[in-house]
């Protein structure tokens, strides 16, 4: 699988375009409720994932949650982070994130709560999460795991699968389907751009929004 390929292309969609294509095969992948915290950006990429744990690691650890995901990742990943313990804890921090923007990688999302929102800002490195607390991990959290399936939302999601996220949501495309769902949603893409510019050249919004526009997933052509 080619990846950057795969990467390069999803880049350049939105998240509706790709919901709508996984709606059209009947996959789940879409995921409400996980706000992007800093910048502007819309990330894409392959997931890292990472699966956190209630309490201290059994014997003790010698490193910090978090950095050997920030190791192994590259620059087309995006590391996603499973803390549903259900205790106020930070699942991703600010010096996680100046390191994980120094090597590349292309953002962070957070299936539980983030600290340091105002230094993503400041370091320039999208983060998604479902909420913000200022308490730490440590003594309270571990990471139990990491490149295992996990769950976000109500989606499972696994390692080398993808993932975009922007100003409305996050997307999840399991990596067996991405051709798939990539093919589809470029054409909802052209199709949606090509009724904008209809409305644009002064065609009724009605007449636009008529052609057979509640069943355009099942006619990308």
């Amino acid at each position: 699988m080619n990846y950057a390929s795969l990467v390069d292309r999803l880049s350049a969609l939105d998240t509706c375009a790709v919901s709508d294509a996984l709606d059209s095969l009947g996959v789940s992948g879409a995921v409400s409720g996980l706000a992007r915290r800093s910048t502007a950006a819309t990330i894409a990429g392959r997931v890292q994932t990472m699966k956190l744990a209630a309490g201290k690691p059994r014997g003790g650890s010698g490193s910090h949650l978090g950095t050997h995901s920030i190791v192994e990742s590259s620059d087309i990943d995006v590391i996603v982070v499973e803390q549903r313990t259900g205790i106020e804890a930070a699942g991703w921090g600010g010096v996680l994130a100046t390191a994980a923007h120094q090597k590349g990688i292309r953002g962070v999302i957070v299936e539980g709560p983030a600290r340091d929102i105002d230094e993503y800002e400041r370091i320039g490195l999208p983060v998604f999460s479902r909420s913000a607390t200022p308490c730490t991990a440590r003594g309270r959290i571990h990471q139990a795991a990491a490149n295992v399936e996990i769950r976000v939302g109500d989606v499972d999601v696994a390692p080398g699968d993808l993932v975009i996220a922007d100003g409305t949501g996050v997307v999840f495309v399991p990596a067996g389907n991405a051709e798939e769902v990539l093919a589809i949603a470029e054409k909802i893409t052209a199709r949606e751009q090509r009724m904008s510019a209809d409305v644009l050249r002064g065609h009724p919004v009605t007449e636009v929004m008529g052609r057979n526009y509640e069943t355009m997933l099942g006619t990308q052509d």
